[in-house]
């Protein structure tokens, strides 16, 4: 087996934590793959003939059999997108502060001799496709994990957004923003602007508003069927931005259209270890003294 290991390597941690795992999956006959940036870092002399480089952590998810990333839930968000595309399955490490998307926590990673045995399950998630729709007709698409947000310019005013389910206008906001969120997501950006937690396998598109200017915040749960459009309706030149998973910056202009829908992509999580999510939920967003 060909286990590709994707290192942040912000993250000094990470790196001996890498080099640990590396060591752990070769003497148990798998194959090492990782990017040539850390060639210098991990070292692994003595397991030269198993161990491979990439130029690239995109190359690495492509060319492996799975993946495991090591570092926080924003190095395995961005490699998620790579893990979908090409249908491979992924885990994490974390080595951050929160991880609610990695499966492990590095004093765990003696698990991931399982890896090796196919001794795991697959937990399906579902992501969002986001297309931005430009007035002249030009389109962008962007594949979500955790979320897609329309926010208002930090220098301008509040801004009104109004959105559509499948072609007909149901609601406006006036607010800082709207978050078009997955269940995997709803623990993340739409979770800190008071959005519903939901177990993270099921499938929904939760809609939360940011800091609205209203008596009453109302979030809504939609199907996964749902086609959902949003505009920014404000008369004047104030415009915003859509951000995908706090990673992807794109500026909106006046009579921009975001439409937002499941993907056909979805994204495959290596199960190592069975946790129960609220019980999960409960350790990692309790108050520390």
């Amino acid at each position: 087996m060909k286990i590709g290991l994707i290192v942040n390597k912000d993250k000094k941690q990470a790196e001996i934590c890498a080099e640990q795992i590396s060591k752990l999956l070769l003497l148990n006959n798998a194959e090492i793959l990782l990017n040539n940036s850390v060639k210098e870092i991990i070292e692994l002399p003595d397991y030269s003939k198993n161990v491979y480089y990439a130029d690239s952590d995109e190359e690495i998810v492509k060319d492996s059999d799975v993946t495991i990333t090591v570092g926080g839930d924003g190095t395995i968000i961005h490699n998620a997108k790579f893990a979908a595309t090409y249908g491979k399955p992924l885990i994490g490490v974390n080595m951050g502060r929160i991880g609610f998307v990695a499966g492990l926590e590095y004093f765990e990673i003696s698990e991931l001799k399982k890896l090796i045995t196919n001794d795991f399950k697959i937990q399906h998630r579902m992501l969002l496709d986001v297309v931005l729709e430009r007035e002249n007709g030009e389109k962008e698409q962007f594949l979500a994990i955790n979320e897609a947000a329309i926010t208002r310019d930090i220098l301008k005013p509040i801004i009104d957004i109004s959105v559509s389910l499948n072609s007909e206008r149901i609601i406006t906001y006036r607010a800082d923003g709207m978050i078009f969120a997955t269940p995997t997501g709803s623990t993340a950006y739409s979770f800190s602007s008071g959005g519903p937690v939901v177990e993270p396998d099921m499938e929904c598109i939760l809609l939360t508003p940011i800091c609205p200017h209203a008596l009453s915040s109302r979030q809504v749960v939609f199907r996964d069927d749902a086609v959902l459009t949003a505009s920014i309706d404000n008369a004047d030149d104030t415009h915003g931005y859509l951000v995908i998973d706090g990673q992807t910056n794109v500026a909106l202009q006046k009579g921009d259209k975001v439409i937002i829908k499941k993907s056909i992509l979805h994204l495959d999580l290596i199960i190592l270890k069975e946790k129960n999510f609220y019980t999960l939920l409960n350790e990692k967003l309790k108050e520390k003294n």
